[in-house]
């Protein structure tokens, strides 16, 4: 063994002696201190590996106080605990303002947030890559198609998650899409779904609110446990919309009823959701160069009052009043009464209507089984079949959350349920061209959302249809000034009029005469100069498709400007009318064309003329006689309108608004426009 230490102490230079070996193997003796011939790897190896003290190691003694130095202050993490304050700080800031928001504003900050985030990205997104070559940045893939389809979908998706009078808005962009992107007239082609409806703890909240207190069974005398004497009420609404939604009643004394309740959350909103329609526009209107907010406060406007029940029925009841007054349309048009003391700021009672949509035409048109002589249930308001109330209390009394009790009136549909009404469908359009034509041209007072589903149809004793209207929220009321020259300006363009019509449409604030006219009859307007398209299509030679469609919709920016040119002297109306327009001519189109919208309403135009009592009577007489010659200039019309009804009936073409329709897509082409009418397939 010393051998052997030896040996390593050869080959280990800092083993210097025997002695030290032996002293290293003496098993009750601790080492020796290292000398100071230790060499440095070894000195460095053991002070890093054993703890540092000022004297010889003692085992099992603590160290005095002298040899641990002197005493540190304690660190303090000053920084660390401001910012942690600072996070709790805004965490319960934050967290208060959601709580705030979410209870006593339904959301409305948030949404407004989120509709803030949105419009910028989408505002960005078109500065940069709407252009004839995209840069090449990310999402820019695809050109400018790509562009709008992406675009479309956050829109959408941004007002289908916010809801309420988002939905509104969205459902007036479907109305008017027809001159926007294809991508959008397909995304927006869904707006008029079914929205959500609220529970039923929320219906008899906000009716608690409106009626002091007062429970559902209170203010309208029904019961949900079939107790005799009162009536019964449908928990599961009938319809749901984005601001209201329909429950159908019976009345202790018989009256079927439809109570639309406004949504809790809509009121609270309101504020908020105009608030950011306005910032978003004045942005847009900025960003963009277009004179467009000079017209939010108007729509804004509208949109508020289409929230308040009682204007509504004010609104129902000056309807009502002008068509029983009207004796072309008495007994053709039907407007529900209201029960005002049914009724409150939230909550509108009317009448229950029995009947069909407009959209459904295959029940319109399909043969009468319901028996000679008789009518639809409930025309002229009159009293609906009494149900078996006592089997309708007795399941009431059996099972309290049943959801339908509304008896299912369909006998006129037969034994097999292939029956209809029987009924024309020009004898439908012709009242509905009538009787908008009469609100614009005659009355001036304006129902401004006749689509498809606020219109019923109801078969009278005649076999003749009954039109009912409903839903009377949004409403515009022009002067008797404004309407005047609205008729002479749909009267001027039936005869090519020209200088009557830039003499109008200057007193209105607009330079594009002929692009207004065009947007007003909804085909392509022939006469004027032409001067406008000549500027939009000239200079194009040269130019790829790409680069001739950017710059087409640059020129239509510009023409847009000029219909817009004087924002002050611009008849705010001409929204509302414009969109009233827009959806009888879809009506029309949808139910196969089968009358002369066009030709109807110039007839109305001039005939209001003449019957306008504000007028002196020497005008008038002057009116009348022209009125006669008007008349025999539009027979003509009629030669054309038959000409494609019988195309139409041979299977060789579409009827005069299918006609019309593609004249005006293929001059929109031009213009870099695609139109599409479709708005209520589906």
């Amino acid at each position: 063994m010393l051998r052997h230490a030896t040996a390593s102490a050869k080959r280990l230079p800092f083993l210097t002696s025997p002695g030290t070996i032996r002293t290293c193997l003496r098993p009750c003796r601790p080492l020796a201190a290292p000398s100071r011939q230790v060499a440095p790897p070894l000195a460095r190896f053991l002070s890093s590996t054993s703890p540092r003290r000022s004297g010889p190691f003692e085992p099992l003694r603590p160290p005095s106080p002298s040899s641990l130095g002197a005493p540190r202050a304690a660190r303090s993490f000053r920084r660390s605990r401001k910012w942690g304050r600072r996070l709790l700080v805004l965490s319960a800031v934050l967290g208060a303002g959601y709580l705030v928001d979410r209870q006593v504003y339904a959301a409305g900050i948030a949404r407004s947030l989120r509709t803030f985030a949105l419009g910028l990205l989408v505002a960005v997104d078109y500065k940069l890559n709407f252009r004839p070559n995209p840069l090449p940045l990310i999402g820019s893939d695809g050109g400018i198609p790509a562009l709008h389809r992406r675009n479309a979908e956050r829109l959408f998706e941004l007002l289908r998650h916010n809801g309420g009078l988002y939905l509104k808005i969205g459902q007036a962009i479907a109305m008017q899409s027809a001159v926007l992107p294809p991508e959008f007239q397909r995304m927006f082609a869904r707006m008029f779904d079914d929205a959500p409806q609220d529970s039923w703890e929320d219906v008899e909240k906000v009716i608690r609110e409106d009626f002091g207190g007062r429970s559902v069974e209170e203010v309208f005398g029904v019961s949900f446990a079939g107790v005799e004497g009162k009536g019964v009420m449908e928990r599961t609404a009938r319809a749901s919309a984005s601001v209201a939604q329909v429950h159908w009643a019976r009345l202790p004394d018989g009256r079927e009823v439809a109570v639309k309740i406004q949504k809790p959350e809509i009121s609270k909103q309101i504020g908020w959701d105009l608030w950011s329609f306005k910032v978003v526009m004045r942005i847009y209107s900025y960003w963009f160069d277009l004179p467009f907010y000079s017209f939010v406060p108007y729509i804004s406007e509208r949109l508020m009052l289409e929230t308040d029940f009682e204007n509504e029925a004010k609104n129902s009841e000056t309807m009502r009043r002008l068509i029983n007054d009207e004796p072309s349309l008495r007994g053709r048009v039907y407007v529900p009464p209201v029960y005002h003391e049914l009724s409150s700021k939230r909550v509108l009672t009317t009448e229950w209507i029995e009947g069909i949509r407009l959209w459904d035409k295959d029940s319109m048109t399909r043969p009468w089984l319901g028996g000679y002589g008789k009518a639809s249930a409930g025309v002229h308001g009159a009293r609906l079949d009494t149900p078996d109330m006592d089997a309708v209390r007795r399941g009431l009394r059996e099972n309290a959350q049943i959801h339908q009790l509304k008896p299912e009136r369909s006998g006129w549909k037969g034994s097999r349920g292939k029956g209809g009404l029987g009924l024309s469908t020009k004898e439908v359009m012709t009242t509905m061209v009538d009787l908008f034509s009469a609100q614009i041209f005659k009355w001036g007072v304006v129902h401004c959302d006749p689509h498809p589903g606020n219109i019923f149809i109801r078969r009278l004793p005649s076999g003749k249809p009954e039109l009912v209207l409903i839903d009377h929220g949004l409403y515009v009321y022009m002067s008797e000034k404004f309407r005047h020259e609205y008729g002479v300006f749909w009267k001027s363009l039936m005869t090519f009029d020209n200088k009557k019509i830039v003499e109008i449409t200057e007193e209105w604030g607009i330079k594009a005469a002929d692009l207004f006219a065009s947007a007003t009859l909804m085909r392509p307007y022939e006469g004027g100069d032409q001067d406008f398209k000549r500027r939009m299509l000239g200079d194009m030679d040269g130019k790829t498709a790409s680069e001739r469609s950017y710059e087409m919709q640059q020129r239509m920016k510009q023409g847009i400007r000029e219909v817009l040119a004087d924002e002050n002297k611009w008849p705010k109306e001409l929204i509302f009318i414009g969109r009233n327009m827009r959806i009888v001519q879809g009506n029309n189109q949808y139910l196969g064309s089968p009358v002369n919208r066009v030709k109807m309403m110039g007839e109305w135009a001039s005939r209001s003329l003449f019957e306008d009592r504000n007028l002196p009577w020497r005008e008038r007489f002057t009116n009348v006689w022209q009125h006669l010659l008007f008349k025999a200039v539009l027979t003509m019309t009629d030669v054309v309108f038959y000409f494609f009804k019988i195309r139409q009936w041979l299977g060789r073409g579409g009827g005069m608004e299918d006609e019309v329709e593609a004249h005006m897509k293929s001059v929109a082409k031009d213009f870099g426009v695609e139109l599409q009418h479709d708005v209520f397939e589906g």
